[in-house]
């Protein structure tokens, strides 16, 4: 609301700094707010996985149109994905994650 105004002393009873002085508790991180994050034991057990089995047919289509170069392609590669995966969200995170393997 107000900020507290400087050189004031706080716990005072009147004023923008009135009121009793007390410590700000420190909760810790809930685990609905973890959600959606990659665990370690997640992580390795998907890169083994794709290490073993490799890409899907579309994933592999979809490198081929980045590989081309050129706007027109990659925006043909984002089209692909969004078709085979359903929506615009979806496809962003593929083209990006098949970006970054590209780039490796």
């Amino acid at each position: 609301m107000f900020a507290r105004p400087t050189g004031t002393v706080p716990g005072i009873a009147g004023g923008l700094a009135k009121g009793h002085v007390v410590n700000k508790r420190v909760q810790r991180e809930r685990p609905s707010n973890r959600k959606g994050k990659l665990g370690s034991r997640s992580k390795l057990v998907r890169s083994v996985i794709r290490s073993v089995s490799g890409f899907a047919p579309y994933e592999k289509r979809v490198i081929e149109l980045i590989k081309g170069g050129g706007v027109n392609s990659q925006k043909r590669a984002m089209r692909f994905a969004k078709k085979r995966l359903g929506t615009h969200k979806r496809a962003k995170a593929k083209f990006s994650e098949l970006s970054e393997v590209m780039n490796k």
